[in-house]
């Protein structure tokens, strides 16, 4: 060979050599910042901004109260003859419950009776003397009639004196029938009172008779057969025969908070768990106070609930949440989605270059996983959920779904 040709060969075996080396190395750098590009990006967790029902939820701890209740007493001192009741009993508005004994309460019935019964034969006596004094005016007028035609139509027949005394005696008579008439219109005013005083008497014994006022329950028994009862109406410390209660239907009372008192409105739904029974039931606000209670800063809230089967008590508790906010086709966030610094709200948008954005926003309706997004969002736009301070805007990351989106809750 050649030795001219040597130096050429190694020098094209070097270049290829040096070539090969050169290739390879640029397609490893080019696998290796292919594949390492992506994972350098910071990853980002998102959740997607959507529409759905938002409410925002009170709950908070009530009582079961009878939607009546009341301690009878009697109005008139006695003592128990009877009594019909005991604890637990139901009974009916108007069933007689207890009587009481009261025998000087008897005797003055007895005596208003008989006052009655005068009065009315006193009528009777002034009506026949009405009629006895009109017979005698009657009489004595035509006697003067007929001497007054005799002496005019024979002057000088009949003395002037005899003409005078017949006159006297007509209107006295007549004064006898007017003063008849007012003996009887006050004999009639004397019935009137003895009537009024029998009904007097007459009502103050039927409340020897104890009454139950409406349908309901015994709750309570305080006398016995025997037991000397006091008057209420005189005695303030006198004690009640019975409590009753009305439990067919119930009160359900809760204390809502200074905050939440001016959203409370009658018709407001509210979801009622009873601890006793462990049943969850629907019901609407009946009614409130529409005043706080000095003491704790609470206004009373009363649900009606029907308790037709017995199975609630007064005195059991329940959780109401009642639901003070509500709003159909919200658009909505995660709350670990929003921001809040100065009153002002703002969450981070990926956009889709996966580029960080800064968007101030306005928010309404907020429930424990979700928030109301008024303005500064659209549907379907994806927002950086959780550790908002670790990204900058600008910033290009890589989405990864939200364990919130994971779980249901978006």
């Amino acid at each position: 060979m050649d030795s001219r040709c040597k130096p050429v060969v190694c020098a094209t075996g070097a270049l290829t050599a040096l070539l090969a080396i050169t290739i390879c190395a640029g397609c490893n750098a080019k696998v290796k910042a292919t594949t390492d590009a992506p994972s350098s990006l910071p990853r980002a967790a998102v959740a997607s901004v959507k529409r759905q029902t938002l409410s925002n939820q009170l709950s908070i701890a009530g009582e079961f109260l009878p939607y009546q209740e009341v301690e009878l007493h009697a109005k008139v001192a006695g003592y128990v003859r009877k009594i019909n009741v005991d604890i637990g009993d139901h009974v009916r508005a108007g069933q007689v419950l207890a009587v009481l004994e009261v025998p000087e309460l008897n005797a003055q019935v007895m005596g208003a009776q008989a006052g009655v019964r005068h009065s009315g034969e006193e009528i009777s006596r002034a009506k026949n003397e009405i009629a006895r004094a009109r017979a005698d005016h009657e009489a004595l007028h035509a006697v003067a009639v007929r001497l007054h035609q005799a002496s005019t139509a024979r002057p000088g027949l009949i003395a002037q004196q005899e003409l005078d005394n017949a006159d006297a005696k007509d209107r006295a008579s007549e004064a006898q029938v007017e003063a008849a008439k007012s003996a009887l219109a006050a004999t009639e005013q004397q019935f009137e009172i003895s009537k009024a005083t029998q009904t007097q008497v007459s009502a103050m014994q039927d409340y020897s008779r104890i009454i139950a006022p409406f349908d309901g329950v015994v709750t309570w028994r305080y006398a016995d057969t025997g037991a000397l009862i006091q008057a209420g109406t005189s005695n303030a410390s006198s004690a009640p025969v019975v409590k009753l209660a009305e439990v067919s239907v119930l009160r359900l009372r809760v204390p809502v908070p200074e905050s939440m008192a001016p959203k409370i409105h009658v018709g407001m739904p509210a979801g009622i768990h009873i601890q006793a029974t462990d049943e969850i039931i629907q019901g609407k606000v009946s009614r409130y106070t529409d005043a706080l209670d000095r003491s704790t800063r609470t206004m009373q809230v009363e649900i009606d609930i029907a308790n037709k089967n017995g199975k609630l008590a007064p005195g059991m508790y329940a959780n109401v949440d009642l639901e003070i906010d509500s709003r159909k086709d919200a658009l909505t966030v995660p709350v670990q989605a929003l921001s809040q610094d100065g009153g002002h709200s703002s969450v981070l948008v990926v956009d889709p270059e996966n580029r960080i954005q800064i968007r101030e926003v306005k928010t309404g309706v907020q429930d424990p996983n979700r928030i109301e997004i008024l303005a500064g969002l659209r549907d379907g736009e994806r927002v950086v959920v959780g550790d908002l301070s670790a990204y900058q805007a600008g910033e290009i990351v890589q989405p990864k779904g939200s364990s919130i989106a994971e779980k249901g809750i978006e």
